[in-house]
């Protein structure tokens, strides 16, 4: 047995440096060589305008205001984005296709607190493009340069030759699509596995959210959705892709131990989520003041311990089951699926924020004036989005706006 594993860990190892020898396309190349360059150029301006910045202010008089605050997160949050794409492109111009695939799936969460940072302060404006576009390549080149995705391409392509039933079964059982075969985790935390995770734990979350609340207010229907089309809650969904990213390899580990983990990084994430709804639009989704370990009306104990067991239940029986779930997705349809999949998702996700934006924008006094704030003003007006998000209220005046 113990041959039989080694023998196995050094076919993979063998395979994984045949992957990573091949060559990446040129125009991933020349596409590492704009961001060394865009890294290198960017980096000393933004240090020297921090460095004026900082030493301009006055110790006596020193800004507070959630603006002054928010400003300061995005400028250390551009620092990193170039420092990274310092380090990203390097690699890919180097062929370091592993490597670069990693800082890719590290760059992603960088470059979405980057957009989120620019709409908090700017609104939708044609800055936000630069990071979408970022976003798109960086998944992109991620997909590309994965050499686990490679090989599971690969794979998939010799099994569409495979002539006979079978020969096709057989060759589908070499391995369970999508499990981490560096036996550092349960599941591989690539794109693909990481956009159903969030997809299904978008409807599950709302699923069981509204069940929750059905049964708590004695048989009140309310529509608790996060996005402006299909039965999606967001925050579920992100959640469960943190859960998955950072218990990973605690999957085996001891309940108590993946519970208080769950607990503290869900606790987390709704505070850090609710604390975005407020600086961003103003939103106000829910208010847990006064509850047990209440912390700020954003968390409580209550819910951290709902996280807690949530987390337990997704890393030791639905993360393996969803694994099944994925793979059951043909294999001829496996890649265009997903792609339909999350620009179907993408746009949602889009619609959502200039809604809300425009939303604020009424609330705050100002009248549509764009084509764009007049389609959602006509669209998706104030009756229309209080009945769609019935748990949020807007106030202009709590939001960290320039």
């Amino acid at each position: 047995m113990a041959a039989t594993q080694a023998a196995l860990d050094n076919e993979t190892a063998v395979g994984e440096r045949a992957l990573e020898g091949r060559r990446l396309p040129l125009i991933a190349k020349v596409y590492g060589a704009l961001c060394l360059v865009n890294g290198l150029v960017t980096l000393p301006m933004l240090v020297y305008a921090i460095v004026v910045a900082v030493r301009a202010l006055n110790p006596s008089n020193v800004d507070t205001s959630l603006t002054f605050i928010l400003s300061c997160i995005h400028a250390v949050v551009l620092v990193v984005n170039s420092a990274g794409l310092i380090v990203f492109g390097f690699l890919l111009v180097r062929n370091r296709r592993r490597h670069a695939a990693r800082w890719a799936y590290a760059l992603i969460p960088v470059t979405l607190v980057e957009g989120l940072s620019d709409l908090a302060l700017y609104s939708l404006d044609i800055e936000l493009l630069l990071p979408f576009i970022q976003l798109i390549l960086l998944v992109t080149i991620s997909i590309t340069a994965d050499p686990w995705l490679r090989r599971e391409r690969e794979l998939q392509r010799t099994l569409r030759r495979l002539r006979e039933r079978d020969q096709l079964e057989q060759a589908a059982k070499i391995g369970m699509v999508g499990r981490d075969l560096t036996g550092k985790g349960y599941i591989a935390l690539d794109f693909f596995n990481l956009f159903w995770v969030f997809v299904v734990a978008c409807v599950v979350g709302l699923g069981i959210e509204t069940v929750y609340h059905f049964v708590l207010y004695n048989g009140e229907w309310q529509d608790r959705a996060g996005l402006l089309y299909g039965p999606f809650s967001p925050i579920y969904g992100f959640g469960a892709v943190l859960l998955t990213v950072f218990l990973n390899r605690l999957w085996d580990s001891r309940p108590l131990l993946i519970f208080i983990a769950s607990a503290i990084i869900g606790g987390a994430f709704e505070y850090a989520t609710s604390l975005f709804m407020q600086v961003a639009f103003g939103v106000t989704a829910w208010d847990y003041t006064g509850q047990w370990l209440s912390i700020g009306g954003r968390t409580s104990g209550k819910y951290m311990i709902m996280w807690g067991c949530l987390g337990l239940l997704w890393i030791r029986w639905c993360l393996p089951h969803l694994l099944r779930l994925i793979n059951r997705i043909p294999w001829a349809w496996r890649y265009s699926v997903t792609v339909a999949a999350f620009v179907l998702m993408f746009v949602d996700g889009t619609m959502t924020l200039m809604a809300l934006d425009c939303w604020y924008t009424r609330v705050a006094g100002f009248e549509p004036g764009s084509p764009i704030e007049l389609f959602f003003a006509n669209h998706f007006d104030d009756a229309y989005m209080q009945h769609r998000f019935q748990t949020m209220t807007i106030d202009p005046t709590l939001s960290g706006r320039v």
